[in-house]
Parts: C-alpha cells; sequence; structure tokens
C-alpha cells in the first residue's frame, strides 16, 4: 500500500512524495510555503490521480511524466525512467496508490 510522506526541505518549505508499497518514490511535489498548502497539494493528487487525461508524458534520453491540476498546474513530477513502460508503470502505480494513501509526517517542525 503506497502513502504520502510530508517532510521540510533544507529551505524551510514543506513538500510531499508518493511512495509505492516497495517505498520506492514515485510522485514528488514542488516546494510549499506552508503546510496547508502542501496538504492541499496532496488533496489535489488524490483526486487527479485516476484521470489519464491530468499526466502529461516527457521521452527523451530519458523518461518521465508530470501530473497536473485541472487548472493546468503541475501538482507532481516522477523520477527518470529508463524507458516508456517504466514510466507509464510509474504513472500506473500512482493511479492505483495516491486515492487511498495515507499521509505520514516526516517533517522536522
Amino acid at each position: 500500500m503506497g502513502y504520502f510522506e510530508v517532510y521540510t526541505g533544507k529551505n524551510g518549505e514543506y513538500y510531499f512524495r508518493l511512495k509505492a508499497g516497495n517505498h520506492e518514490p514515485i510522485l514528488q511535489s514542488e516546494g510549499y510555503t506552508t503546510r496547508a498548502n502542501c496538504e492541499n497539494g496532496i488533496e489535489s493528487v488524490k483526486r487527479n490521480a485516476s484521470d489519464d487525461t491530468r499526466y502529461v508524458r516527457r521521452d527523451g534520453s530519458s523518461f518521465s511524466f508530470s501530473l497536473k491540476a485541472t487548472n493546468g498546474q503541475v501538482i507532481g513530477h516522477s523520477e527518470s525512467y529508463s524507458s516508456a513502460s517504466g514510466r507509464d508503470g510509474g504513472i500506473e502505480s500512482v493511479k492505483k496508490n495516491a486515492p487511498t494513501a495515507e499521509v505520514k509526517d516526516k517533517t522536522t517542525a
């Protein structure tokens, strides 16, 4: 079962990452200035994860994806994958894990 981790960066901003059941990160956020905004980002991932049209797939020397909210704002991005099938598997993992993922607090504050 996947889960979200909320943590603070060295810059003091809040971040989240979605991890799969094997603890590997599959989606991570940009920095948020407040914890409340970070939590809103997690809720947006949960709402948008199952909609395939919300994913932007990138091909090139490596493969990655971003998840966008209904307003077009990126709410999370993936690691780099060595193949399109690996990237697509990452998307499927987000779709499977995000909607019901619990949130684990890893903040230092």
